[in-house]
């Protein structure tokens, strides 16, 4: 739509709708008619943008940026989609499909006009062990229905990676943004070669991917999953229903992590940042603060003093021992200009507080 057509709405917008009965009492004439060109030329391009896609959408990270893209674009304008139904407190519009049927996918995007795709359906690191079969066919066969999809329709899209690429070969301590990555798992497996998808289909197709690899994230507007760092937030469930938690990682046990809200903020501006400022086609690293099962304690027991943890680590700590422990990111600090808000007290502030109203709206 070029500015001769925006005017023409605009004007038939002002005149008809009268602008002297808009609240502007403070306002000159000139402003306040500008203020409705503004209005009015933001709710042209929310009505003329192609829309948003967002799979793996009741997830943990899902349910965050649902919320955050509905704000941002408009609810009309985000699908949430996913192989399960949608919770009862879902508003807003909802497509129930499996990203492995790559038919039906294809459907929804045409339906909808898509755009633009945040791919985040797959299988977590536990899931993935429990079934490496339907981790490969699910965390791989899925990205490539949406990379194939995208390089049809000329679609953007975002796929998370993780620090599952990481490996006993990668170094533990500040691994740079290209080291040695070969995962002992399975969903590492899958995310490694995910990677290499990407860049593929970037250099082969000039489709539009990119990716960060996530830490562990920590949020609380959906339940936690089967993740190895997800510790850190069935812990604050045992702090509120029991005042006690059995944790499966042992307390030395240092981990990247980051908030949610940092990761949906970090997310989008990779979206939104240009195209000449990604110089990473397969992943970048990303990451916030890195903390230990005992750290984090000592944080909760400044709200709980009396708070029980016992530790018995389990098959997970093994996944643990094979990721990195702090990551370099400076690579998407100097690209795009990335850097965090949450340090690990005010993670813990806000997770204690959204997981207890959580709980007590259940």
């Amino acid at each position: 739509m070029n500015e001769r057509h925006k005017a023409g709405i605009f004007l038939s917008f002002f005149f008809v709708n009268q602008p002297e009965k808009i609240d502007a009492v403070s306002v000159p004439e000139f402003s306040r008619k500008i203020c409705c060109f503004d209005f009015v030329m933001h709710e042209i391009e929310r009505f003329s943008m192609k829309r948003i896609l967002i799979t793996g959408a009741c997830g943990l990270v899902g349910s965050d940026l649902v919320l955050a893209l509905q704000e941002k674009h408009g609810a009309e304008n985000v699908i949430a989609l996913d192989f399960q139904t949608a919770c009862k407190t879902f508003r807003g519009i909802f497509e129930q499909a499996d990203v492995c049927d790559s038919e039906r996918l294809r459907a929804v995007v045409r339906q909808y006009d898509i755009g633009q795709i945040y791919h985040l359906a797959g299988l977590l690191s536990v899931g993935s062990e429990k079934n490496p079969d339907r981790a490969w066919t699910v965390n791989l066969g899925g990205l490539k229905n949406v990379l194939d999809i995208a390089k049809e329709a000329d679609i953007q899209v975002f796929w998370p990676s993780s620090i599952g690429v990481y490996g006993k070969t990668t170094p533990h301590v500040n691994v740079p943004q290209h080291a040695s990555f070969e995962p002992n798992t399975m969903y590492g497996v899958t995310k490694v070669s995910g990677e290499l998808l990407c860049q593929y289909y970037w250099h082969r197709y000039g489709v539009d991917v990119r990716s960060l690899r996530y830490p562990g994230l920590n949020g609380y507007k959906a339940a936690p999953g089967d993740g190895t760092t997800e510790y850190a937030i069935h812990i604050f469930y045992g702090l509120i229903r029991e005042n006690r938690y059995e944790c499966f990682l042992r307390a030395d046990s240092r981990l990247p992590m980051m908030y949610m809200d940092d990761a949906i903020r970090g997310t989008i501006a990779l979206m939104e940042a240009p195209a000449e400022k990604i110089t990473i086609r397969t992943s970048y690293n990303f990451t916030a603060v890195s903390f230990t099962p005992e750290e984090l304690v000592a944080e909760i027991r400044k709200i709980s003093p009396d708070f029980e943890i016992i530790y018995k680590p389990d098959d997970r700590q093994q996944i643990a021992d094979s990721w990195a422990q702090t990551i370099d990111d400076s690579r998407a600090r100097e690209d795009w200009n990335w850097q965090e808000e949450f340090d690990l007290p005010k993670m813990t502030q806000a997770l204690y507080q959204g997981i207890k109203e959580r709980l007590e709206n259940v």
